[in-house]
This record gives structure tokens, C-alpha cells and sequence, in this order.
């Protein structure tokens, strides 16, 4: 193209900058938004939870959602008949990708008000006790419900490859997280010197406990990935198997199984691709109808993690699995 060409092109594509330019600006400059930005800073929430939490009328904040989604800085996801938003953030060669990071990071040294975070935290309370709840009551029918989605013979072959080829130095510890009934305790149990189960939920623990009875170096925590024996463990292998879609803060517990981890070591994430079938929730007790690949990067990449590799895999009625190994930086002298 000649220079003549392309100044013309540039003169054409001017005004469309100036928009989105505009857009974004417009849509950062009201209280409300801020707060909403805030807000989302570590969750998605559907428009009822945001104006729970915001103390809000749904008319007034579905205009805000429709303004910030229209600007790029918010993104939606469809979950049976919810849509939930979330904070999304330009890739770096992106134009406009450092004011928009400024933005966010201006608007997250105001903290929520007290009302504000009270109310966030009421509901992080009743997600976590409505998945409890769930797995309370339906322990002795855990592998029913799982046949109908991902039953683990059908992608154990992938995560026996991803644990045969781990990129890590040292198998002193692994830490699974929510390890259901316990199938890959005893595979973990031949790799790594020591083994930690961590759940919160006592009767799934329990089945945990029953699968690895045999085991010597397993041992088992009640709790979630805030439990205090976490905090210096520097485990080199943490495993996130099919839980992300039943906690209430899934980007939380992937950021917090992370701290776990020792320089070097790995995370190994098996998730749901997102879907539609709003009937698990009742069935199997989700909490989110699995997540977009991206995202699951996305809460990798801000925890420090590096993705080494990624699968899909295909399941029973529809659903789709996803594998994820990713890598904390080693410690260099």
C-alpha cells in the first residue's frame, strides 16, 4: 500500500477511534459505574446480585451494564437464564489497553463501603452454603451425578499424560482440591512423597478418606483453599479437578490454591467449558455453568501463573472439558 493510501485509511479510521475512544471515557465518568467496576473487581454477578449489593434499582443498572458492555469494559456471559458480567480487560496491544488498566486500577483504590461490602460478603456467605448444602445431602449420589457429565474414566487417560509429563523438579507434595470421591488420590499418592485432600464439605471428605484408606502418605484438611495449613505449605503440584464450577468464587480459589504452590511448581486445572444446561444446577449442584477457557486463563495470569498447555475434550450430553497446566515462576539467583 502507498503512503498516499494509507493516509487516507488512516483519515477513515479516525472517527471510529474517536468513538471507542469517547465510549470508553463516557463510560468510566459516573459514580455508579465505579462502583459497579469495584464491585466486580474479583467476581462475576448477575444484575439481581449487583443490585443487592449495590442497593440499586435494576431499570437504572441494566442502562449503566448496557453502556459499560457497549465500551469494552465489562463483558457478559449467559448462564441458563441469568447473564452474568464481569470486569474485562483489553489485551496489551489492544488500543487503549493502559487507560483502560489505569481506570481500573484508579477505581479500585476506593474500597466498597461498609454496606457495600457487607452485603458482597452476605452473598459469597450464601453461595458457599448453598454448594455446601448441596454436597451435604447428596454425597451417596456424587457419582450419579457426575456420570452425567464428565464420569472421570472418560479424561483420566489426559490428566494421567499431563501428571506423567510434569514440568517441575522436585514431587514432595501435591494438594487436590475438593477430590470428591477420591479416584485420583491413589495416582497422586505414586508421584508425590506427600498428598494433601482438602474439602469442605465432611461427607465428600469422608468418601475421599474411604478411597485413599489404604494409602500411607495421604493426608486430609477440612476446609476451603483459605484454610490457615495452606498458607506455608509450597506444594508442587495443586490439583483443581471439576470444583471451580461449585465454588462461589471460583477466581478467589484459583488465585488462593496458587499461593499454595512452591516456586516452580504446577497447577493443574480440569474445568467445564461454558454451556447451557441450567438442569445441573438443581442435579449436580453447579454454581456457574462452566467457564469460557479465557477466563480461567485470565484468573491464571493475574494469580502469576504462566500456561504451559491446554486440552479439550468432548463428554457425555454435550458438555465439554478443559485442561489447563500452568507453571509458577521459579525463584532465579
Amino acid at each position: 500500500m502507498n503512503s498516499v493510501a494509507s493516509h487516507h485509511l488512516a483519515l477513515a479510521e479516525t472517527p471510529k477511534a474517536d468513538n471507542a475512544l469517547a465510549s470508553l471515557c463516557k463510560a468510566a465518568a459516573d459514580a455508579l459505574r465505579l462502583r459497579i467496576l469495584r464491585v466486580l473487581k474479583h467476581d462475576a454477578m448477575d444484575v439481581s446480585e449487583l443490585c443487592a449489593v449495590l442497593d440499586v434499582r435494576q431499570p437504572a443498572l441494566s442502562h449503566h451494564l448496557k453502556l459499560m458492555s457497549a465500551a469494552g469494559l465489562l463483558c457478559s456471559q449467559r448462564d441458563g437464564n441469568h447473564i452474568f458480567y464481569r470486569r474485562r480487560e483489553f489485551a496489551g496491544d489492544e488500543p487503549f489497553a493502559a487507560l483502560q488498566q489505569a481506570l481500573l486500577n484508579a477505581a479500585d483504590t476506593v474500597a466498597l463501603d461498609d454496606e457495600e461490602e457487607s452485603r458482597r460478603e452476605e452473598l459469597q456467605r450464601n453461595r458457599e452454603k448453598n454448594s455446601l448444602d448441596f454436597f451435604t445431602v447428596n454425597a451417596s449420589r456424587f457419582r450419579e451425578q457426575q456420570d452425567l457429565i464428565a464420569a472421570p474414566e472418560r479424561y483420566a487417560g489426559a490428566v494421567d499424560n499431563l501428571l506423567d509429563a510434569l514440568p517441575i523438579s522436585e514431587f514432595n507434595t501435591a494438594l487436590e482440591v475438593g477430590p470428591g470421591e477420591g479416584w485420583l488420590l491413589p495416582r497422586l499418592s505414586q508421584q508425590f512423597a506427600r498428598v494433601i485432600a482438602l474439602d469442605n464439605a465432611p461427607a465428600m471428605l469422608e468418601s475421599a478418606r474411604k478411597a485413599a484408606a489404604r494409602l500411607g502418605n495421604v493426608e486430609f484438611l477440612l476446609g476451603d483453599t483459605r484454610h490457615v495449613g495452606l498458607k506455608s505449605l509450597q506444594a508442587n503440584l495443586v490439583v483443581i479437578n471439576m470444583v471451580l464450577h461449585h465454588t462461589p468464587d471460583p477466581a478467589a480459589t484459583l488465585q488462593e490454591a496458587a499461593a499454595a504452590l512452591a516456586p516452580g511448581g504446577a497447577l493443574l486445572v480440569t474445568e467445564l467449558c461454558e454451556h447451557r444446561q441450567g438442569w445441573t444446577r438443581e442435579n449436580c449442584g453447579d454454581l456457574w455453568l462452566g467457564f469460557a477457557p479465557e477466563l480461567i486463563q485470565d484468573w491464571a495470569a493475574a494469580a502469576g501463573l504462566t500456561e504451559l498447555t491446554s486440552s479439550y475434550l468432548g463428554q457425555r450430553n454435550g458438555f465439554k472439558l478443559q485442561l489447563h497446566l500452568f507453571g509458577a515462576a521459579k525463584i532465579t539467583s
